[in-house]
């Protein structure tokens, strides 16, 4: 019997991808005064002006597609394998280089508390704690994650209220004195321009719930999003208000200030405790985004893994229900980045910058595709076209900013570190959907050099032909309501163009009192000559086309439901998408 495993209530979904978001008030206040100075406050409330646009792009992509995977799930029922997969990819990025800044900042706030610890391997281990944690499953991993996000808002309360306190005893006059310095080369626009593209990092974390949705229970996704919204809006402008109104302008913009402002602003208004308090918060908080790397990741390659982009092997789950080869290879590949750039976060900034701002813009094409291209499909809430053109071009302004900014301390340029693992990663990616084809040139190449060998080539030339041959192996379905020969036509190009398969199954559900339309075997006759190449069979089923029936068909058939395709539902269809147990849409 199948374990039916709790799904995630609002405050638990929140908390997991609070942590991410709400973390970025230790270091986004302090980035955008570095490029906005005294207009800091202003960048960041633009920044909550385009994430709420984001809220209703993202409200309805999800509505109408509520499966894992973010983008990559927006693109692949929109677009191709190919396209969603470079989704996919920039995605795991931004979680790679999440999980590895904030578990090396979250280790060097601790080091502020006890000296001489050892950074890289304490952040090894550190990484280690939560993938045990991932591992353990997802409502484990909640709890701590409902822990670290109380704190922390509750730790900025505290901070928050000692700072309301101060500056009613000792008056705003700094913020004012700060408003009136004189703006750096390029005037207010350039300020104003650089400070938001700086700013735009503290909404890293958005997408993570995207990439989960069906751990969630139902209706919760949308509220997800309202309060992440809520806190990036209301806690990033007011810190950088506070810090502001308490130090110059000049100190607020020196390095020594950069990564440690909160502890600082802390220090000042309640004395060591507080910043004792504040430092702890961030320890912890930073450790919270690295459990939503964790859980946002195994989303994500779990459904590329029933997607046949990654290899089988990580779907195996234990008795909790975890894919601990998913999350065993993640960590593993964080380590080695780490060890890599040895602790220097800096190099990571290009991939984490470029890669979450991409995947948002992505989401917001996903979100135009299925407006032209699933425009029946049924979805709880729409986005407007205007609002969802506004935010692209607002997020392609931060991605430019952000490609153009000079790096400190003689590093490479973002996009530059960007592309040293980007570039690896897209070609593991399209080597996997491009697998029989590699394989047939290596079968092609084996015979053409060894063949005086003959029987070592004979021996490897089977084995591989095995290999292709179980890809090839693997049957589909599509549901025909009685579509004509265009209709059926363009099923037939998605999936060679799509899928590595022999055969196909075109299936026709009927009532009793229902016939079978008189041209459509006449049509699949047709098919059947027009693609030589591919097996095309005709069944006809009595009954109802019905989440049921569908789960019926796939056990019988020894089918998996992910192979099943459907047309765009129109609104008068009985069923959600999601009760159809992950049936792709096609056409």
């Amino acid at each position: 019997m199948t374990k039916i495993h709790k799904k995630l209530n609002e405050l638990s979904a929140t908390a997991i991808c609070g942590n991410d978001i709400s973390s970025s008030v230790l270091y986004v206040s302090a980035l955008a005064i570095a490029f906005a100075g005294q207009y800091a406050w202003i960048t960041l409330l633009i920044v909550s002006f385009v994430l709420f646009l984001f809220r209703k792009i993202y409200g309805e992509v999800v509505g109408a597609l509520p499966l894992n995977g973010g983008a990559y799930n927006a693109l692949l029922n929109t677009t191709s394998k190919s396209t969603a997969s470079f989704a996919a990819t920039l995605t795991l990025l931004s979680y790679m280089a999440t999980a590895v800044i904030s578990g090396n900042e979250a280790i060097h706030y601790l080091h502020h508390l006890i000296t001489g610890m050892p950074i890289i391997p304490v952040t090894i281990g550190l990484l280690a704690v939560f993938a045990i944690l991932a591992i353990g499953g997802i409502t484990e991993s909640a709890k701590v994650a409902i822990g670290i996000f109380l704190f922390h808002l509750t730790s900025l309360l505290v901070l928050t209220g000692f700072i309301t306190y101060f500056l009613i005893q000792n008056g705003v006059g700094t913020f004012f004195e700060n408003w009136h310095f004189p703006t750096q080369e390029g005037g207010i626009t350039k300020a104003i321009f650089l400070g938001f593209a700086a700013s735009m990092l503290g909404v890293s974390g958005f997408e993570s719930s995207a990439n989960f949705v069906e751990e969630q229970e139902k209706g919760v996704f949308p509220k997800t999003l309202k309060n992440m919204w809520v806190i990036v809006s209301v806690i990033n402008p007011l810190m950088a208000i506070f810090a502001l109104a308490l130090f110059a302008l000049p100190v607020l913009q020196s390095d020594a200030y950069q990564n440690t402002l909160l502890v600082e602003m802390g220090e000042h208004v309640g004395g060591s405790w507080l910043a004792y308090l504040i430092a702890v918060d961030a320890f912890l908080v930073l450790s919270g985004a690295v459990l939503t790397s964790f859980v946002g990741v195994t989303g994500l390659l779990e459904r590329m893994t029933l997607d046949r982009i990654m290899p089988p092997f990580f779907l195996k789950k234990n008795k909790r229900g975890s894919s601990y080869r998913i999350i065993t290879m993640f960590f593993l590949l964080c380590v080695s980045v780490l060890l890599i750039t040895k602790g220097n976060v800096k190099l990571l900034a290009g991939v984490y910058t470029i890669s979450f701002l991409s995947v948002m813009a992505l989401f917001g094409l996903g979100n135009i595709l299925l407006k032209v291209r699933r425009s029946q499909l049924p979805r709880p809430e729409r986005a407007s076209r205007l609002a969802v053109f506004i935010a692209i071009v607002a997020v392609l302004i931060a991605l430019v900013g952000n490609l153009i900014m000079t790096p400190k301390d003689d590093l490479p340029s973002n996009f530059m570190v960007f592309l040293y693992y980007f570039v690896p990663s897209i070609l593991f990616i399209l080597t996997m959907l491009n697998r029989t084809v590699l394989l047939k040139l290596v079968l092609n190449t084996i015979d053409a050099i060894f063949d005086p060998i003959r029987a070592f080539v004979i021996k490897l030339d089977k084995k591989i032909q095995r290999t292709v041959d179980k890809i090839n192996d693997q049957e589909f379905v599509f549901f025909t309501k009685g579509d004509n020969i265009a209709t059926l036509n363009r099923v037939m190009l998605y999936i060679t163009k799509n899928e590595h398969t022999k055969k196909i199954k075109i299936v026709h559900i009927l009532s009793k009192e229902q016939e079978i339309p008189k041209n459509l075997e006449q049509e699949i006759d047709f098919l059947n000559k027009e693609y030589p190449d591919i097996e095309i069979e005709f069944v006809v089923v009595e009954g109802s086309f019905t989440p049921q029936q569908i789960r019926k068909l796939s056990k019988e058939w020894n089918i998996p439901i992910n192979f099943m395709f459907i047309g765009s539902p129109s609104n008068k269809f009985p069923f959600k998408i999601e009760e159809l147990g992950g049936v792709r849409l096609i056409i």
